[in-house]
């Protein structure tokens, strides 16, 4: 796991961060990737939800405990999330606005 939380910080196919962007994400700890997971699949509904809004709900809860982290990150995170399986993205995920992500559906 830890693996997977750290070794995807900046996905090759995701927003590029700015360089002092990247130095804030980069001193994040596992707990702390941990509970930005946390917050954004708790946003995340079974009916689809724009990557924005999201994101946008994420950052909010953790506005207070998890500072200075770009919304850029966030939408790596999500990316990170749909590749692990879970949850389903529909859309380009390089484009917030565009794109729409729900809870992984049980078949």
């Amino acid at each position: 796991m830890k693996k997977d939380l750290e070794g995807n910080r900046s996905s090759a196919r995701s927003f590029a961060l700015t360089p002092s962007q990247q130095g804030i994400v980069d001193k994040l700890d596992e707990p702390a990737l941990r509970e930005i997971d946390a917050a954004i699949l708790k946003n995340v509904s079974q009916d689809w939800r724009k990557v924005a809004m999201v994101v946008g709900l994420a950052m909010l809860e953790l506005k207070n405990r998890v500072r200075g982290i770009p919304d850029v990150f966030y939408s790596q995170r999500v990316t990170v999330l749909a590749e692990q399986g879970s949850i389903e993205a529909s859309g380009d995920l390089m484009q917030m606005q565009q794109c729409e992500v729900r809870l992984r559906s049980r078949q």
